[in-house]
């Protein structure tokens, strides 16, 4: 697996990106050289220039993509990696195939899937594309269909770039601005330190979404019914979304506490919600012995091990 990328490598990246206050940086310059702003003048530009840093842009495919390695590294920082080469093609093979029956088959770094050495339930997707899953979640899938299932809610969370959503708005407003001044882009001085830190400060955004407060139920109910929709593309069963969640709202009321039970507490009307969309779209219930046959022989090497 490569290596991530240090938070400074990072910005070196993001800083080649023009932002609106670059714009108006310039257009601040000339106007003085120029001789034709007024005091008025300047100031009625500055309000232009909160109003545009307020409506700032939303984050590029690449910064999304330096700030998914940024969170998976966070992650990688709390819970190693599995190794078990077997099981970590498997999942890839399965996650990438629906990662492109997905709306969004492509980003910048591309989808990667990873299995976490954790007997926590749970699964993880970060901005861009890496894609978590921990081994304690994989003990509990009993066929590749709900594997697909897990993976697709996943991809869908990427689909929506809810990661990337997770950046509190003040935070990003205060990146965007920083990346357009000239102190900035020189890669040094007070600015970049102020970069690296508000830089730090968006992937902590997306950390604690994902391991403390969770996605809001909206968030969760659309990963859910486009999830749905790719396991339909591919020709696996819808029903095993519904029918995990269903054991894992069950394991829920048993007292578990801890991973997804900790950031998804409405499990169970999820599972409700998702069986009236399979209802009303009229989707049967579809079987593959050969892919069953094929779990269950990599699933073992998995059982076997500690």
């Amino acid at each position: 697996m490569k290596k991530f990328l240090s938070p400074a490598a990072v910005l070196a990246f993001l800083l080649l990106v023009p932002g609106c206050a670059e714009l108006a940086e310039m257009g601040r310059t000339l106007g003085e050289e120029a001789g034709i702003l007024s005091a008025q003048e300047e100031e009625e530009r500055e309000r232009l220039v909160d109003q545009s840093t307020s409506a700032v842009r939303p984050m590029t495919e690449q910064e999304e993509y330096f700030l998914g390695r940024a969170v998976a590294a966070m992650i990688l920082s709390r819970y190693r990696l599995y190794d078990d080469p077997r099981w970590t093609q498997y999942l890839n093979e399965v996650g990438q195939t629906v990662a492109l029956a997905s709306d969004r088959p492509l980003t910048y770094g591309g989808y990667h899937f990873a299995i976490l050495d954790s007997e926590e339930i749970n699964a993880l997707s970060c901005p861009g594309g890496m894609i978590f899953i921990t081994r304690g979640m994989l003990r509990q899938v009993k066929t590749e269909d709900e594997l697909a299932a897990i993976l697709a809610h996943e991809v869908a969370h990427v689909n929506h770039r809810d990661g990337a959503a997770a950046v509190q708005r003040s935070r990003w407003i205060q990146v965007v601005t920083l990346l357009g001044t000239q102190a900035a882009q020189k890669y040094g001085g007070a600015e970049l330190n102020e970069l690296v830190s508000l830089f730090q400060g968006s992937a902590q955004d997306v950390v604690k979404t994902l391991l403390v407060n969770g996605y809001s139920r909206q968030e969760e109910s659309e990963a859910d019914e486009s999830a749905l929709t790719f396991l339909h593309r591919l020709g696996y069963n819808p029903y095993a979304l519904p029918d995990t969640l269903e054991i894992m709202a069950q394991r829920q009321g048993q007292g578990n506490t801890g991973g997804i039970f900790a950031t998804h507490p409405g499990i169970r009307y999820r599972a409700s919600a998702d069986m009236a969309v399979i209802s009303q779209n009229k989707w049967a219930k579809e079987s593959n012995p050969a892919r069953d046959q094929r779990f269950r022989q990599v699933f073992a090497s998995l059982q076997g091990k500690k």
